[in-house]
């Protein structure tokens, strides 16, 4: 028995001692580039969902690659845009094809541009978070050089004023308590762990889960007689000028955030492009009209690149599924109204 356990303990320590040196050796302890505890909530997530839209269940994988975009990998070098917003970016309960990034890309295929835009939208961020993501999530992306960076910003930043959240836990791009990071940073830097990650990723298939009704979602806030007014007709209601001052508060916050974007961007040698946007109450929503002019005047008096397509949807009420996140007809208008503009930019600066 005292010979089985000294072996046992021989064994024990030459395997660990073995573990040690790959872990030293080939592990990223040491790589500057490595994402560490950052965005580990959204590396190499996989879920399978199904979601009921036109009386008809969609059952579709969602998932975030290793480098936290959504979707499959793809080469760091190749990605040459990138789309930044909260959960109206991301639209996890949408199979890809009917989000607003993919259907975008189609219409970019469409007309010959080799620009392919890629999927970073994190639920629940604000420009307080996307500010993080310039500052610890995209410079560790080794051979990450996009040449435009599009923010879908505004409904998460109606409450920008009030710093209800710290830059980590807009979109959580870091844990809450410190052992949490610690040990994300580990299993982060670990070569052994990020394999079986890897692995798991690719081949592990998690349970199937219904998650929304788009058509009860659709019926339920349509009764509570939500009505979308549009630019027009608020234009011709109402004095902007008293929306933008009753609230000088958020919009200076806003759009300093705006301006932080714009430079962090620029600084790494992208192109900024600012897209405001809309829920189901259209121009009733004064807080976020108030954003969405005041970065269409911003963005002219700066010469920022940007699309007002607040000014140009015609919200109808199956564009959204609960107010706020858009169905796959009203991401489909989106795309179609944001597709144009975008093109013009891209050939505009592409001359440069």
């Amino acid at each position: 028995m005292k010979k089985f356990l000294k072996i046992l303990s021989i064994n024990t320590i030459v395997t660990l001692a073995i573990i040690s040196l790959i872990e030293i050796f080939f592990g990223h302890w040491f790589d500057k580039n490595n994402l560490g505890p950052y965005v580990r909530e959204h590396r190499l997530r996989k879920a399978t969902y199904i979601v009921n839209y036109q009386e008809k269940p969609i059952e579709f994988i969602y998932k975030r690659n290793y480098y936290a975009f959504r979707g499959e990998d793809v080469p760091l070098q190749d990605i040459s845009a990138v789309i930044i917003g909260g959960s109206t970016t991301d639209e996890r309960y949408k199979p890809e094809r009917y989000t607003i990034t993919e259907m975008l890309n189609q219409k970019l295929s469409q007309k010959n541009i080799k620009i392919k835009i890629s999927n970073a939208g994190i639920e629940g961020q604000s420009t307080r978070g996307h500010l993080s993501n310039l500052k610890y999530w995209f410079p560790r992306l080794k051979d990450f050089k996009p040449r435009y960076i599009i923010y879908y910003i505004g409904i998460n930043d109606q409450y920008a004023d009030q710093e209800l959240r710290n830059e980590f836990q807009d979109g959580k791009i870091l844990s809450d308590t410190k052992y949490e990071r610690i040990w994300d940073n580990i299993k982060s830097r670990s070569l052994l762990y990020d394999f079986a990650r890897k692995i798991k990723h690719k081949y592990h298939k998690s349970e199937k889960k219904l998650l929304y009704d788009f058509d009860e979602g659709i019926k339920k806030y349509r009764s509570s007689n939500t009505k979308f007014l549009s630019y027009k007709d608020f234009k011709n209601n109402n004095d902007s000028n008293t929306v933008l001052t009753k609230h000088k508060k958020l919009i200076n916050v806003y759009i300093s955030r705006v301006d932080r974007l714009h430079v962090e961007t620029t600084k790494i040698n992208a192109i900024p492009i600012f897209i405001n946007q809309l829920t189901a109450e259209g121009f009733n929503n004064t807080a976020l009209v108030a954003l969405n002019l005041s970065l269409i005047n911003h963005c002219k008096i700066k010469e920022y690149e940007c699309i007002d397509l607040a000014s140009k949807l015609d919200g109808k009420f199956d564009f959204w599924w609960d107010g706020i996140h858009t169905t796959p007809k009203g991401s489909q208008e989106i795309a179609n109204i944001i597709a144009p503009e975008l093109i013009k930019i891209i050939n505009k600066t592409n001359k440069n």
